[in-house]
């Protein structure tokens, strides 16, 4: 404690305009910076991970995390396991949940929604994006 005492008076005596707070403050700026850079990124991850598991259904194609590909049979939400499907002799898996590494479903709604947006992009459009006057309006 007496060293302590002895650095902040030394800084004190010095005239060090930056003295002990600035040190202080340069280290709560490095640990704000791990947080956001390091520690929000993985922690939205994960909730994105636990939100995929949780939206599992029955038919959906899935890869573990151990390599093994399959299809959802079963979900045991009780156990929080799955049973899996896999190769052409339907060997069936059980597994837990945060063995997910992805799933490999595709969904059938953003395919809907693309192709009415196809439909938007073909409209005549003119220079600047400007939809053009048909031949009526001439």
């Amino acid at each position: 404690m007496n060293f302590l005492n002895q650095v902040v008076l030394a800084d004190a005596a010095s005239g060090n305009a930056f003295g002990t707070y600035g040190v202080i403050l340069i280290w709560v700026l490095i640990f704000a910076a791990m947080y956001f850079f390091i520690l929000r990124p993985s922690s939205k991850k994960k909730k994105e991970e636990a939100q995929m598991r949780n939206s599992l259904e029955i038919g959906d194609e899935i890869t573990t995390i151990g390599g093994i590909m399959g299809r959802v049979v079963a979900i045991k939400d009780d156990e929080d396991a799955i049973i899996i499907e896999t190769g052409s002799d339907r060997v069936k898996m059980k597994f837990k949940k945060w063995c997910i590494s992805t799933v490999d479903t595709v969904k059938e709604a953003p395919a809907k929604e693309k192709s009415s947006d196809k439909e938007e992009k073909t409209e005549k459009k003119g220079l600047f994006g400007k939809k053009k006057k048909d031949e009526e309006d001439k």
